[in-house]
């Protein structure tokens, strides 16, 4: 394999994923959802730490740190394992489905039962049963691979990009590590980098002003930011995050690679207009995207 080869079939393989990923992260703005953890009696931040760490059994705090990587960890240990108090693990899985199936009926309405939902949901899987033959160093996926497949097309697609979705993320994690960048750390090069807002990434994790100004200080200190006013990457701050994404892209290549050059560019035109219906609801960072890919 050449090095462009190389490079192309990356490109598509995260291309690919991009394509279906806000379709699986509807669930985590999804206000069925959101409603389902209401009713077992914990609020929406709770019922996302519970609902997508129910696949690991009755989970340690320690355990969902672990995973789940650059929360707060006091934020992690608001939730967990009190969560295991409320409902079992099986019964947040439960509302978990249950809530985008809720979700994506509503936003997508007939699509859910057509051919071309069918048959993204038939690549889609023929995709993610790749990933189940390699579990190791990847135990959040592995837990979410155990868990067994809905029968309606929507929601085998959906499940189907849940478990590509974590294979890719355990990846990241150990790439990130590899970097030596903390939960945190890699927040900050992340906003850096530009491609997502400082103050949403470090809102939704719940990470403090001061807490944030200390890991940006700590990693100029260690050449990944420039010096300046505005929080920016240095020269080789940015040649080390994209050497993360690429490693990143790398270990999460080998379903894509497998379905081939042809399906992916058939899986991503039958998501696309779904992932775009459900960004235009839910995920408006999102919508801009899509539209570009699909022009």
């Amino acid at each position: 394999m050449t090095h462009d080869t190389d490079r192309d079939n990356l490109a598509l393989a995260r291309e690919t994923w991009r394509t279906l990923e806000p379709y699986h992260g509807a669930v985590y703005f999804s206000p069925e959802a959101a409603a389902q953890y209401d009713e077992l009696g914990v609020d929406a931040r709770t019922g996302y730490f519970a609902s997508r760490s129910a696949a690991l059994g009755a989970a340690s705090a320690d355990l969902v740190i672990a995973t789940f990587y650059n929360f707060n960890p006091q934020l992690v240990r608001r939730a967990i394992p009190a969560a295991w108090d409320v409902a079992t693990p099986q019964r947040f899985a439960a509302a978990r489905l249950t809530g985008i199936d809720a979700t994506l009926r509503r936003i997508l309405g007939a699509e859910v039962s057509s051919p071309e939902m069918a048959r993204a949901a038939e690549l889609a899987r023929a995709a993610a049963e790749v990933t189940v033959g390699h579990p190791q160093g990847r135990p959040l996926f592995a837990a979410h691979a155990a868990l067994p497949w809905p029968s309606a097309p929507h929601l085998v697609l959906w499940h189907a990009q849940t478990l590509l979705r974590e294979f890719r993320g355990d990846g990241h994690v150990g790439a990130l590590l590899t970097a030596g960048l903390s939960g945190i750390e890699s927040l900050v090069t992340h906003a850096a980098a530009g491609d997502v807002d400082a103050e949403v990434l470090r809102g939704s994790r719940a990470w403090t002003p001061h807490q944030w100004g200390e890991a940006a200080q700590n990693l100029r200190e260690r050449g990944w930011l420039d010096d300046g006013p505005h929080l920016a990457l240095s020269e080789d701050g940015a040649r080390r995050r994209a050497e993360i994404e690429h490693t990143t892209d790398r270990l999460a290549a080998l379903p894509y690679l497998t379905l081939g050059p042809t399906c992916c560019a058939e899986l991503s035109s039958l998501v696309r207009p779904f992932s775009l219906a459900v960004a235009k609801e839910l995920l408006p960072w999102a919508v801009g995207r899509l539209s570009a890919e699909s022009a």
